[in-house]
């Protein structure tokens, strides 16, 4: 969209994708497209109450009011937050973030929406099937269009199997294994482990106290890929993380029909030493379904909720924890 260059009384909307590097965010019209995102660098705080509104508002107000500016619209209508960490950390974001968008800036529909939904959105659109995404966590969603299915996406303590931050804490195990002279230990992965780290007997006092524990093994996930080729440990370590994933997407995929699953997330970006067990384990486990290619990610399914809710066309299955959609009073 042309900034300035709209008629200043077109309604527009507020689409958002809250992740764990921070905030993106565009400001569009329907059939009139968007403007390029703004970003910030800083994820959202959490604390006793789960997502903190506050801070989110206090980070998007001031991109918000910038974009209304360049897009040219006249106000907001509409405003979609994918959020990572909603499903289970978003009652005070369901609380009062809505009301808080209307106070500042007038919305009448405010979408709070699980990132994983966003992800789906963004690859699929509204169609029946399943989404990977897998990033320093994981996390597989699909629906039939009557309702969604999640599975995994527990975090780094409880599950996310097969995610980055899994992925290079298995490395890391091995090559400790192969420091104390354990079976199942690999060498390669204890030489890259003390390239990265330092002494592998000083990691535990440079990983347990830091707050970024899980970017901090999927940080050893592109080490383990590097290995894969000629050790058969790192390679093992990719192609469970693999069935990992499958199992996810079989949990979530429609039976009926013929759906489709697609991957999205930095993580496949590893290689064929992912993705060709990966794509085995899905003609496996779903020989019904059809993999794709997403068409986009999380901030492009944000714009399209956006859209058809200012459509008044959105055929998406509500969710209280994946996809709630609330009319604030303005004022």
């Amino acid at each position: 969209m042309s900034p300035g260059g709209e008629d200043r009384g077109t309604e527009g909307f507020l689409a958002v994708d809250s992740g764990g590097s921070g905030l993106r965010v565009v400001v569009g019209a329907p059939g009139l497209g968007t403007t390029a995102p703004r970003e910030s660098r800083e994820p959202v705080r959490t604390g006793p109450r789960g997502i903190d509104p506050a801070h989110l508002l206090e980070q998007l107000a001031p991109m918000a009011r910038a974009l209304i500016v360049e897009a040219g619209v006249g106000g907001l209508g509409t405003v979609v937050v994918g959020a990572a960490g909603l499903a289970t950390l978003g009652d005070a974001l369901r609380e009062e973030l809505p009301g808080a968008l209307a106070r500042e800036f007038g919305v009448r529909t405010v979408a709070l929406v699980a990132d994983a939904v966003t992800a789906y959105v963004g690859a699929l659109g509204s169609r029946p099937g399943a989404v990977v995404a897998a990033g320093t966590g994981l996390i597989a969603v699909g629906t039939d269009l009557k309702c969604w299915r999640r599975a995994d996406g527990w975090g780094h303590l409880l599950g996310d199997c097969g995610g980055g931050a899994w992925i290079g804490r298995a490395g890391l195990e091995a090559a400790l294994r192969a420091h104390d002279g354990r079976p199942g230990g690999s060498k390669a992965l204890l030489a890259r482990a003390e390239e990265v780290f330092g002494p592998v007997r000083e990691l535990p006092g440079k990983l347990y106290p830091r707050t970024d524990r899980p970017a901090v093994l999927a940080s050893f996930a592109p080490e383990v890929a590097a290995c894969a080729d000629g050790d058969p440990v790192a390679a093992g370590i990719l192609r469970e993380a693999a069935r990992n994933m499958a199992e996810s997407a079989a949990a979530v995929c429609p039976t009926a029909g013929e759906p489709q699953v697609a991957l999205t997330g930095g993580l496949f970006r590893t290689g064929a030493a992912l993705l060709v067990p990966l794509e085995e384990e899905l003609r496996r486990l779903l020989p019904h379904a059809r993999q794709v290619a997403p068409a986009g990610g999380p901030l492009e399914g944000s714009v399209q909720i956006a859209t058809d809710l200012a459509r008044n066309a959105l055929t998406l299955p509500g969710d209280a924890p994946m996809l709630t959609v609330a009319t604030p009073k303005r004022g």
